[in-house]
């Protein structure tokens, strides 16, 4: 494999909303440039980018692949990432390792929720963006109508560079407002344009744009501006100079046209990236701390010891883990030892490879700004930083949403459940969306993720890669119990049955804490009522009863506890009574205190189209929800509310359905609050049932 330098390669994230066409165009951009012999097709399940069962069999990315590809002796990097919510998460990844990013825009529908916020993705780790208006040759589609959403949406920033010839089943080539050329293409050929004369009709329009176009490049460039003034245009080269500055410094948004159907425009987005689009070397230099947390600025060079960032891990049953990584200075060869920063290990680099699809192909190098796969590292995963020991750095993690949907996980069989925790660890390795957690309260092992589809598809993977077979349920919800009263009892426990009997005896006061407090201990005991020695078995018998509340049996939380009286016997007096007199005593103190359920409160921000906002209140409503506000961000409501646990189970699949899944949410926990006493009411009713059933 040919080992490029930093200034010949760029590497670009292909973002945006599901079913604009990302796979597919990266199917395109490797045919035209060779990398491929054929043109894969989603639909007929041979995409290089689409390749495991679970993407093959839905016809839809679920994760971020690589390919790579050579043009103008330039090598591109591909990272094609998934366009539906629950799996937008693996775009924050790949715009982490990228340059540049192609936002791929379905020319009939415009601008879409997912474009939004792989928008605000793109904008958070400062990556370049260019849109690529694509399935132009579509019915409705609608070049004018769709960049209007474009510039209303994102600004005035957003210009076209192309244009198209022909509209919807005859859009057959693209104007370049650059060069003021046009070239035709072939429906489902080679992708390579043939150079015509700009058709009469687009003469003038094409004439317009690209005098726009000189204006914005001239902009934010003042030696530019000054040629412009004095000769009133720009050429072709001036303009490729003043829009690669722009470009790489977010202050234009440039439209591209396409149709990666019949693979039409692609030669022109082609030499778009190896242009304008910036090579690793000038994007300016990352920002890393060192061990001691010190900023430092990582200048992406070869002539610099290595450091690079894990991004990815794909784990392969016969490979193991194969990490990815974004090379940010210096040269990675094989067999050098380099070591991992933050688990201060050291890793011997074995083998290097290049990702193509599912293929790994081995190269003896990776400069500064390219992107490669290391395989049989002993201790590395993704966050992870990798350096030369010589100048130790930490590149800042990726923050990941938190997850928002629960089910609780059980294996099918006895062989399933041998098999589970090693299944689990590999999929968690490869996903950093996916968690696995065992509840201490419910005891029922958790699977959260992003979306009702991914821990769905975790689940398939777990059946097709590992041979493991689960059930789904909804999780117990984690209740818990307080009191709303201050309260005192007694607790004592006489036994005498022959020789030497029990007795321990104790009272004590209980009273309500503020929310979260958990739980306190006093005493006040004076005179030697109790001897110092039992008071501790005391708090233990209080501790172990408030594990199981007397209401529904659920822990009993925000209380205090104080022990002030109580009588002991010389002989019969030991740990134990007094462990089972304080257990007494709580319980007793329990039923006068006014006990009431509590229940998990979530923190939600739901993304809505304007057009659904009435419906979406109106179920959050029945769904017991306390509004906290509401905010406009881009073409979406953002509704700011709390709402119980047990409300938002389910809420994943009906937001789908009220919004055509256009809507999405974000949740994390907040507080505990006490429970409706109506719903309180089924709730113990059906605890008290399930414990007659055990």
């Amino acid at each position: 494999m040919t080992v490029f330098e930093t200034s010949k390669i760029r590497n670009v994230a292909l973002i945006g909303h599901g079913t604009t066409g990302k796979t597919s165009l990266a199917s395109c951009l490797l045919f035209t440039a060779g990398a491929t012999d054929r043109l894969g097709r989603v639909d007929d399940g041979h995409a290089l980018t689409d390749y495991t069962e679970e993407e093959i069999e839905h016809k839809r990315s679920f994760y971020t692949a690589l390919a790579h590809l050579t043009w103008a002796k330039t090598k591109i990097n591909l990272l094609d990432t998934p366009g539906y919510g629950a799996f937008l998460f693996e775009a924050m990844g790949a715009l982490r390792a990228a340059d540049s990013a192609l936002m791929l825009i379905d020319a009939v529908s415009g601008v879409e929720v997912i474009t939004e916020k792989t928008w605000r993705y793109a904008e958070n780790e400062k990556v370049a963006c260019a849109f690529v208006m694509n399935k132009l040759d579509r019915e409705n589609a609608d070049f004018q109508r769709a960049l209007q959403s474009l510039q209303e949406t994102f600004g005035r920033t957003v210009i076209p560079v192309h244009l198209p010839i022909g509209k919807e089943s005859d859009f057959h080539g693209v104007v370049n407002l650059i060069t003021m050329k046009a070239y035709e293409f072939e429906p489902g050929g080679q992708g390579k344009g043939k150079t015509i004369p700009i058709p009469d009709d687009l003469a003038d329009i094409a004439q317009e744009w690209h005098e726009k176009l000189v204006e914005m490049i001239a902009e934010n460039d003042e030696e530019l501006m000054e040629k412009y003034f004095d000769a009133g245009d720009l050429t072709p080269e001036e303009m490729e100079q003043g829009l690669k500055s722009a470009f790489a410094q977010r202050q234009i948004f440039p439209v591209l046209c396409a149709s990666a159907l019949n693979n039409i425009g692609t030669s022109e987005i082609l030499q778009a990236i190896v242009n304008w689009f910036p090579a690793p070397n000038e994007c300016g230099p990352v920002h890393a701390k060192t061990p001691d947390e010190k900023d430092i600025e990582v200048e992406i060079r070869e002539d610099q010891p290595f450091a690079g960032f894990v991004f990815k891990t794909i784990s392969d049953p016969f490979t193991g883990a194969i990490n990815i990584i974004r090379i940010y200075s210096g040269v990675l060869k094989s067999d050098s030892e380099i070591q991992n920063i933050n688990r201060k290990t050291k890793e011997k680099i074995g083998g290097i490879h290049v990702v193509q699809g599912k293929q790994l192909k081995p190269i003896e190098e990776l400069h500064a700004g390219d992107i490669g796969a290391l395989t049989k590292l002993k201790d590395t995963h993704t966050g992870d930083t990798l350096a030369d020991p010589s100048r130790p750095v930490i590149f800042e993690p990726i923050t990941y949403p938190k997850p928002v949907v629960f089910f609780a996980l059980n294996p099918k069989s006895r062989s399933d459940e041998d098999k589970l925790s090693t299944a689990l660890h590999r999929i968690t390795e490869e996903d950093p969306m996916l968690k696995i957690e065992r509840d201490p309260q419910t005891k029922e092992l958790i699977i959260s993720g992003s979306g009702d589809l991914h821990i769905r598809i975790a689940v398939e993977r777990l059946q097709k890669k590992y041979g493991v077979q689960v059930e789904l349920k909804k999780p117990k919800i984690p209740y818990r119990e307080t009191i709303k009263k201050v309260a005192e009892a007694q607790g004592k426990y006489k036994k005498q049955s022959g020789g030497r009997g029990q007795y321990g005896d104790c009272w004590i006061r209980i009273e309500p804490l503020p929310r979260g407090k958990d739980f306190e201990f006093e005493e006040t005991i004076f005179g030697g009522a109790i001897p110092k020695q039992y008071i501790p078995a005391v708090e233990k018998g209080i501790q172990e009863a408030r594990q199981h509340g007397i209401l529904a049996g659920y822990p009993v939380v925000d209380f205090k506890v104080t022990l002030y009286d109580g009588s002991y016997h010389e002989v019969d007096s030991s740990d134990l009574a007094f462990k089972i007199a304080g257990s007494l005593a709580f319980k007793a103190a329990m039923e006068k205190a006014q006990p009431v359920l509590l229940e998990p409160i979530m923190k939600v921000d739901i993304y809505v189209p304007e057009d659904v906002f009435g419906d979406a209140m109106g179920d959050l409503n029945r769904r017991r929800a306390r509004i906290q506000g509401t905010d406009r961000v881009g073409q979406n409501q953002v509704i700011h509310a709390l709402v119980p646990l047990a409300e938002m189970l389910d809420y994943a699949p009906a937001l789908t359905s009220i919004t055509g899944g256009r809507g999405y949410f974000e949740m994390e926990f907040s507080h505990y609050d006490e429970v409706p006493a109506h719903i309180a009411q089924k709730i113990i009713e059906e605890a008290k049932k399930e414990r007659e059933e055990e």
